[in-house]
């Protein structure tokens, strides 16, 4: 899922506990959401606190995450 899809039917209250659970502001999430580059840490966070409904694949396609998830379940 999109971050933006996830955050749009928040209410202002539940979208700040969620950046408060993403470690962030709701200002940042929502620039995430329309487009600018997270770190990998926030794109952690972010599927963290949104249970796996935006997962770090969908907001850093750049990462190869399979590769990091790999040498997790290996080590």
């Amino acid at each position: 899922m999109k971050l933006l899809d996830y955050i749009k039917p928040l209410t202002k209250e539940q979208l700040e506990e969620f950046a408060s659970g993403c470690g962030s502001t709701v200002g940042q999430i929502k620039q995430v959401a329309y487009g600018r580059r997270a770190s990998a840490e926030l794109a952690i966070r972010i599927d963290i606190a949104s249970h796996g409904d935006v997962s770090c694949e969908d907001i850093r396609e750049d990462i190869d995450w399979s590769y990091l998830r790999g040498r997790s379940a290996a080590a």
